[in-house]
């Protein structure tokens, strides 16, 4: 048995806790908010409220992080974040995580990153791509990912992800009926919920620590046929595209993922 901490029990974070535990892992969950400590304990999650800000970070971080060997940050920067100030705080947050994750007992640290750290002037990206993000969040991640790795208390793995999407979670929704769409021939870059869950198991269960890993399926039609059927498989409206050609050509590679967990990804969900 594990025992593993998982900062941030949203979307992924929450799937994932509970399929940790089936697989017979002790795991402590945290959540902003009071309302959703019950979903977690009755999933049989330790829960704890915890609060990581520029400024300060909950008390009860110290427990939250006590005995376990794992650390999993799943806190995404505000997306949305144009200036940066925003930049510095999201930063701020995991510099003032790092004390308390030196003086407990984790020795290792997944941390959940995102394919965003790299432009798109590149058109076949690898974990050997220098990152160049063209945006703020992607901007915050790259300096978070830094923070982690340069620290000797830990070892730390970079799990950047695509474009997530699930069950409940699918770009189309929001593209359906929407005019003028934007790059309809770039590949899409996407990687399944199943999917994440899976690889983080994969990480865990192979000790594959030190390491920067890209994962997005490898599954890249144009946006515009991959949206627009989509759409037909939902009986939305379809999205209309811009006619003129992107020069976006962007492919996350796979073959690290594939090769170095021996991980096969499930196609079928996409």
């Amino acid at each position: 048995m594990i025992k593993i901490s998982i900062l941030g029990c949203g979307w992924l974070g929450l799937p994932l806790a509970k399929k940790l535990i089936e697989k017979g892992n002790s795991i402590k969950g945290s959540t902003t908010s009071e309302n959703k400590l019950s979903i977690l304990e009755n999933a049989g999650i330790n829960p704890f409220l915890v609060n990581v800000e520029s400024e300060s970070v909950s008390k009860n971080i110290t427990d939250f992080l006590a005995e376990s060997q794992i650390l999993i940050i799943d806190i995404p920067p505000k997306l949305r974040a144009v200036s940066s100030e925003s930049n510095k705080i999201f930063v701020q947050k995991i510099e003032n995580l790092i004390p308390f994750i030196e003086k407990s007992s984790i020795s290792k640290v997944l941390f959940v990153s995102s394919t965003s750290v790299y432009g798109d002037e590149n058109e076949f990206i690898t974990e050997e791509t220098t990152p160049n993000p063209d945006t703020e969040s992607g901007k915050q991640l790259v300096l978070a990912e830094a923070i982690l790795q340069k620290n000797q208390n830990f070892e730390t793995t970079i799990l950047r992800f695509g474009g997530l999407i699930g069950e409940d979670r699918h770009p189309v929704k929001f593209l359906a009926g929407k005019e003028n769409l934007e790059n309809p021939d770039a590949p899409i870059n996407l990687i399944h919920q199943n999917d994440c869950i899976a690889i983080i198991e994969e990480i865990i269960n192979q000790l594959k620590w030190n390491e920067v890993f890209n994962a997005a399926a490898p599954f890249h039609p144009s946006r515009e046929d991959y949206y627009t059927q989509k759409a037909k498989e939902q009986n939305l409206v379809l999205p209309k595209f811009s006619s003129e050609k992107s020069n976006i050509k962007k492919i996350i590679s796979s073959e690290k993922i594939e090769t170095a967990l021996n991980y096969q990804f499930k196609l079928e969900d996409y």
